[in-house]
């Protein structure tokens, strides 16, 4: 968080030459509108259009994430009290770890966080599954939308380009690979075909337009817009300007569509990581709006969700965890599905950082290990295992943690190295040459796959238990 307090220094010296938060500027004529000086990859033509894979409550669901926020400060705005009116708040619904950086969000799309706490560059193992393994594996179609991308699939720690909200200003950096999730997958980067899913705000112009959008997508607003670099006031005036349009289309949202509006992690680490988060959408039943749910959800949640919505697999991780992976409850009740009752002091404290032993953490390293085989999914399918997979190294065989940093030894693999496997290098600008995806992973596989814990907490996994008493939330 205190690199964000930074990025917002900086982005506002240098664009005011004042500490002041810069005022908003449209990125774009509309939302559905392509903006090529300013978004400046081009869109990949349209995807095509496929066939709906019906949900039991559900046929698109559409997540997106800001950032740093508590939840008072964004549910007590006026754009947000907006949609809590018509839509539904999750009043305990929490985020899994500190900092944002990356953890939050590839725990979204894989259930796990391997330990992860910095901002270092990550490439996941081949063999590590995400949510993109179990919608492939029904045919349901799937994007992730990042605005300022400078070009589908693109690999690079992050992209600078010139300042559109004050163009004297220097060059500024709205893109970073930490926001988002799947790229750090080698699952999804080395394969061509999933890589160019991966795919800018041009190219969710032209698939909304052309009523190609995807069943399940996963979209990051730049740093500026998702609050990361200004604040609440700043994020309302883009959700103004880009969401509010965009809830009136039925190319968007339909009445089969979900929305999901939520926060990485709160900006106070000294109070558990509760977010705001706000169903939207066509979907979302109409004696449920303008209401609240107090059920406990976190961002395993997600993944919970749609599992039961599309009979889904797990990942046999975080969310095949009865306690922090609740499903949202109007699609459980739809479902005939039992949610766990957690509240008050049984909530976990999930406002740590640092402090997960894992195969992403140099401080306290163990190998990736395999995820629970015999978990089930809310739906009651069985876990994906990707090719590769070695389930030899599990929860009872686990090493003992190792400081890889006080031994001057970097992450096995290279999965902490850029331009390991085919990763480029940790950062290009508008002047230079965006990275491609290329068909070699960074980190190629790894032995296992799985959570990353100390052995008290590795076997908590398996159970659904939550470890509070050594600070780790499973």
């Amino acid at each position: 968080m205190a690199s964000s307090f930074l990025s917002l220094l900086l982005l506002t010296t240098s664009a005011l030459g004042a500490t002041t938060v810069p005022s908003f500027v449209a990125p774009a004529p509309a939302p559905t509108a392509t903006s090529p000086s300013i978004y400046v990859g081009a869109s990949n033509t349209t995807l095509n259009k496929t066939t709906v894979v019906p949900g039991k409550s559900f046929d698109r669901f559409i997540q997106i994430w800001l950032e740093n926020t508590d939840f008072d400060d964004a549910v007590n705005s006026t754009q947000f009290q907006k949609y809590i009116k018509q839509g539904l708040l999750l009043n305990s619904y929490y985020a899994v770890t500190h900092p944002s950086v990356k953890p939050n969000y590839i725990a979204s799309v894989s259930g796990d966080f391997f330990g992860m706490h910095d901002d270092a560059f990550y490439s996941i193992p081949n063999n590590i599954s995400t949510v993109v393994d179990l919608l492939d594996a029904k045919n349901i179609s799937w994007a992730s939308y990042q605005e300022n991308e400078p070009s589908d699939g693109y690999l690079g720690f992050n992209f600078t380009q010139p300042n559109y909200l004050n163009t004297s200003a220097p060059p500024y950096t709205y893109y970073v690979r930490k926001h988002n999730p799947l790229i750090i997958f080698s699952s999804v980067s080395s394969v061509p075909a999933r890589a160019s899913l991966i795919r800018n705000f041009n190219d969710f112009a032209v698939d909304v337009n052309a009523g190609a959008y995807p069943q399940w997508s996963f979209i990051t607003p730049n740093l500026v817009n998702d609050g990361h670099d200004t604040d609440v006031g700043f994020i309302s005036s883009w959700l103004e300007f880009w969401l509010d349009p965009l809830l009136a289309d039925e190319n968007f949202n339909d009445n089969r569509t979900l929305i999901l509006l939520t926060f990485d992690e709160n900006e106070n680490g000294k109070i558990n990581n509760k977010v705001s988060s706000i169903l939207l959408g066509g979907a979302l039943p109409a004696n449920l709006k303008g209401t609240n749910d107090s059920t406990y959800y976190t961002h395993y949640s997600t993944l919970s969700t749609v599992q039961l919505n599309w009979g889904l697999g797990t990942l046999g991780r975080g969310d095949a965890n009865k306690t922090m992976a609740n499903v949202f409850s109007f699609v459980a009740d739809a479902a005939g599905y039992k949610n766990e009752n957690i509240t008050g002091a049984a909530i976990p404290l999930t406002n740590f950082s640092g402090t997960y032993p894992g195969a992403l953490n140099a401080n306290i390293y163990i190998p990736f290990i395999a995820p629970n085989v015999s978990a089930v999914s809310p739906a009651g399918q069985p876990v994906f295992l990707a090719p590769g997979l070695n389930t030899s190294l599990t929860l009872a065989n686990a090493p003992a943690p190792v400081n890889l940093t006080a031994k001057g030894e970097p992450l096995p693999g290279g999965v902490g190295t850029p331009g390991v496997g085919g990763a480029p290098p940790a950062a290009t600008s508008a002047s230079g040459a965006g990275a491609k995806p290329t068909t070699a992973g960074g980190g190629g596989t790894s032995g296992a796959v799985g959570f990353g814990r100390t052995a008290a907490s590795l076997a908590a996994v398996c159970v659904g238990v939550v470890v509070v008493g050594l600070g780790m939330i499973l």
